[in-house]
């Protein structure tokens, strides 16, 4: 077997976790709000095929995952994103504010998934004297880039940018004379997206977003997250 392989099925599996609950969330979240399109639309599902976005959910952690693998022969960091789940902000039974709540449950999930795969170690560590020491370091590296896709996931899409999540979150509570311009920059959201992910860490280390984010502050948020699970830190 390729060595980085194992290594590779773990990061597609984590993240693809990651990404298709993130979505899910949303949908969820606007149907308890009274917005029931994405259960019309078929994308109220778990399945994560129901969710592939071509350039966010292959390309994109392709490459990074590729990248990182033939680099330093493992995996650090990883970031993607699903096909949004479609949501009418005027079925909401609150349109501006039930907006701030449907963005706000994928990072919310994201999070509580990173934490639920943090009180996972603490049957891994109970069973592991009982298991092959290459299921346990698998399930280790598993857990460990479940917390980190989670906490990149989460925390990027807080960013105050449309349409990522924080950027709806940051239109519902500003004042309409500052949201309505924010809201109009969602036309060209992904454009700065991918600038942002892309091209701008080639203009040196200190505008690596990704970078910036999975080692100054998810680093912090990941110790964060052990110690919200019972582990030491």
């Amino acid at each position: 077997m390729i060595d980085w392989l194992p290594e590779l099925i773990v990061a597609i599996v984590a993240t693809v976790i990651a990404i298709t609950l993130h979505e899910a969330a949303h949908g969820y979240a606007a149907l308890a709000l009274g917005d029931d399109t994405a259960k019309r639309a078929g994308r109220l599902s778990l399945n994560p095929i129901r969710h592939v976005d071509r350039v966010g959910t292959i390309i994109l952690p392709g490459i990074l995952l590729i990248t990182q693998l033939l680099t330093i022969g493992r995996v650090v960091a990883m970031f993607g994103w699903a096909k949004p789940v479609p949501v009418n902000p005027w079925r909401l039974r609150n349109p501006r504010f039930g907006m701030v709540l449907v963005a706000a449950a994928g990072p919310v999930m994201n999070f509580t998934l990173a934490w639920v795969a943090a009180l996972l170690l603490h049957p891994l560590e109970a069973m592991a004297g009982s298991l092959p020491r290459d299921v346990v370091v698998m399930g280790v590296r598993f857990i460990a880039l479940s917390i980190m896709a989670n906490l990149l996931l989460g925390l990027f899409n807080l960013l105050p940018i449309p349409p990522l999540d924080g950027g709806r979150i940051a239109v519902g509570l500003l004042p309409r004379a500052i949201a309505e311009p924010l809201a109009r920059v969602e036309r060209f959201g992904v454009l700065l997206v991918m600038l942002m992910i892309l091209l701008l860490p080639r203009l040196g280390p200190d505008y690596d977003l990704i970078g910036w984010l999975s080692g100054v502050v998810t680093g912090p948020a990941f110790q964060l997250v052990l110690w919200l699970a019972g582990h030491p830190v």
